[in-house]
């Protein structure tokens, strides 16, 4: 099934956490040269983008990369909000959200796997 066909066939919540990793795996590609190239952030971008197209393809492989995005996600949100202590209220908000749906998601992807 090609790319253009899944995404014609799939409802927004199968979709969703495509969107997601997607948007974050770009997002992070992005802002890596404005952070001076730390490898952490390259490395969790691209595994994002990985992560994006192995959901969409149904690979079994995926829920290990979610899993494991999962723990860097919190790590460096929370690093990032002990850092920050609510002084910037832009990176407070958007590490609060990050983590938040990196949790959504990573429920999503389990529960969905568990049920199939």
């Amino acid at each position: 099934m090609s790319f253009v066909s899944k995404i014609k066939t799939s409802d927004f919540k199968e979709l969703a956490p495509v969107i997601f990793y997607g948007a974050v795996g770009a997002l992070l590609i992005v802002l890596l040269p404005f952070a001076n190239f730390p490898p952490h952030i390259g490395l969790t971008g691209a595994l994002s983008l990985v992560t994006a197209y192995g959901i969409l393809k149904n690979r079994v492989w995926a829920f290990w990369l979610v899993v494991a995005l999962f723990a860097v996600a919190m790590t460096i949100s929370l690093y990032t909000l002990s850092v920050v202590t609510f002084t910037n209220w832009i990176v407070t908000t958007s590490m609060i959200s990050y983590a938040v749906l990196t949790l959504i998601f990573t429920l999503h992807i389990a529960l969905k796997r568990k049920a199939s």
